[in-house]
């Protein structure tokens, strides 16, 4: 470095906050010009007067994210935190117009340049600790936590120490979650009964092969747990969230409300498979049983079985072997269909098109391997479901009869797993056909009482019939079982529509509202949204939800609404009539 350049640089010690907007691209893809100005005011309203308050500045600005210096990491963090509260308080009252946050802050040394610009490892930190942020939370440094948790009277969680990009040592990272957030997971409490929650499987060779065997295992454990009426086991749906990240069961039985926590490794050379598991009292953090299997690829499932047994024994001694082995699915013929469905099942759950396109390629690729496989048949059976009801396929009848016709063959293999039959339920579902879906889906819930898809299912299943107290009902079932779930927007959606079928159009638009908050691409919610605001009045609310539906589907009126969703017709006479006064055309 010249003279020169030495005159224009200093250092300081600083606080550095870093935060972005959630889902910037979502939204920009909705509303371009409406989004950049809602972060211009963001900024010129509130990031830049509540900085200057609290002795800090605005370092720059880069499309959906803020930099900023203050000189105490307590002023940082009392800024981060008022920022959050305001920015809560729009989301219940104006949602659509409402922001959300990730916030990163650490505290370390800087560089300075003279046009005020700040760079250097603590700036980069700051920037890494924004990107493990869950929406609407806080993540502190180490140094930050340490300089306040004696000064503020917040609830901090030790996230323990992360690896983050381009970082040599690790980060101990500490979160302060939002209140809303921090309430509901405090809210729910541990059932009467075994509650467990099945970690995945760390995948721990380098080679990547294996890693869809790790998810395997840790899939087909807790389908296994599941169908142990006994127990209370959370969905896969929630557990993968933890995927890849430090964790520790504290926190994990917190958020997820549960007591007894699997967590376990996979190693493969080759042929040869060491698994490790151990099962861990949450409560206490002690180790109730801890264990290693060593083993050759195709003994993949006998040594899941050995697994599910010796968890099952650990927890609930009395459980009889009998109703072990009935909790156990058919093993497809190939292992390598196993892994392409593996590969799929992500894609399954997306709930885009895209994903839904490349889930169906994965499992049809499966089926050519194995066309005997049940779970493969019926993964694509709800793939071309998901084609129907999302309004994405070009030729829905089609679509339509293929669900049927892949999900029927799936329960002639295996009748009494309780995903096949929920598939074959939800197949009925779409095809009108109430009685035999309602039939299958008891069923489902016999066999698996802690099947949260199988619980949201029903709750539509009930909606459509006329019936919205038992589908909320059964839509609150399916969140407590899987709380932390990437598609819980769907059991919100199903609440704000059985409250429409109720005729509650205020509660409606609450619940809705909270759907597309979760998931704003999931246009299909501005549907009921429209019709219930137009119901209570508030027309301009109303003709902004059918504003966002018309670019997603240009073609989209009134009569067409009559064909969609199979609502009994009073509750659609209804919904057309709040979508005429919402301005949808004729």
């Amino acid at each position: 470095m010249s003279g020169s350049d030495k005159s224009r640089v200093q250092r300081r010690l600083a606080a550095i906050v870093a935060a972005d907007v959630v889902g910037f691209s979502m939204l920009m893809g909705e509303n371009e010009e409406g989004t950049l100005s809602r972060i211009r005011s963001l900024r010129q309203d509130m990031i830049e007067p509540k900085a200057m308050e609290h002795h800090g500045r605005v370092v720059k600005t880069t499309g959906d994210g803020f930099l900023l210096e203050f000189s105490s990491p307590l002023e940082a963090v009392q800024f981060a935190v008022e920022v959050r509260e305001v920015l809560a308080s729009r989301i219940s009252d104006i949602p659509d117009r409402s922001l959300q946050l990730r916030v990163g802050i650490n505290l370390g040394d800087v560089l300075v340049e003279d046009d005020g610009d700040i760079f250097g490892d603590s700036v980069n930190i700051a920037a890494r600790l924004e990107q493990l942020a869950q929406p609407g939370a806080i993540c502190l440094s180490a140094k930050v936590y340490e300089e306040i948790r004696d000064k503020l009277p917040y609830r901090f969680q030790d996230q323990g120490e992360q690896l983050v990009k381009n970082i040599a040592k690790p980060v101990r990272v500490y979160s302060l979650f939002d209140d809303n957030l921090a309430t509901r997971h405090r809210s729910l409490t541990v059932p009467d009964r075994p509650s467990i929650a099945v970690l995945p499987f760390d995948y721990m060779s380098e080679n990547p092969d294996g890693e869809f065997l790790a998810d395997g295992l840790s899939e087909d454990i807790i389908a296994a747990l599941s169908r142990i009426r006994s127990f209370f086991v959370i969905a896969r749906n929630s557990t993968f969230t933890y995927k890849g990240r430090a964790v520790n069961v504290q926190q994990v039985s917190r958020e997820l409300g549960i007591r007894y926590v699997l967590e376990g490794s996979v190693r493969r050379s080759r042929d040869k498979v060491r698994i490790t598991a151990q099962l861990i009292d949450a409560a206490t953090g002690a180790h109730l049983w801890a264990d290693r299997y060593d083993g050759t690829v195709e003994d993949i499932f006998d040594l899941q079985d050995r697994i599910t047994t010796n968890v099952v024994g650990a927890i609930q001694p009395s459980i009889r072997a009998a109703e072990i082995e009935r909790a156990r699915r058919k093993r497809p013929d190939s292992l390598n269909a196993y892994d392409l469905v593996m590969q799929a099942l992500p894609y399954v759950w997306s709930l885009d098109a895209a994903s839904n396109q490349a889930a169906s390629n994965l499992l049809d690729a499966a089926m050519q391997l194995d066309p005997t496989y049940p779970l493969a048949l019926s993964l694509a059976s709800w793939c071309s479901g998901q084609r129907v009801i999302y309004n994405w396929s070009q030729e829905p009848e089609r679509d339509r009869l293929d669900a049927l016709e892949k999900a029927r063959a799936a329960a002639d293999l295996d009748s009494d797993d309780p995903f096949v039959l929920t598939v074959l339920g939800a197949a009925h579902t779409i095809t009108r056909e109430f009685n035999t879906a309602l039939f299958l889906l008891e069923q489902a819930l016999a066999l698996d009482p802690n099947s949260a898809w199988a619980w949201n299912r029903s709750g539509w299943l009930r909606t459509f019939q006329d019936d919205p107290e038992t589908g909320i009902e059964h839509f609150e079932r399916a969140i407590r079982l899987s709380p932390r779930d990437p598609t819980i927007f769907n059991s919100y959606a199903g609440i704000g529509d059985a409250h429409f079928v109720a005729g509650r159009y205020a509660d409606a638009v609450k619940w809705l509202e909270k759907a597309r908050v979760a998931h704003p691409k999931a246009t299909w919610i501005n549907r009921f949204l429209a019709a219930s605001y137009a119901l209570i009045g508030q027309r301009q609310e109303a003709e902004r939800c059918v504003q966002r539906l018309l670019p997603i589907y240009p073609d989209l009126t009134v009569t067409a609404v009559r064909t969609g969703p199979p609502f009994a017709k009073e509750v659609i006479d209804r919904l057309c009539e709040g979508l005429r006064q919402a301005g949808l055309p004729e």
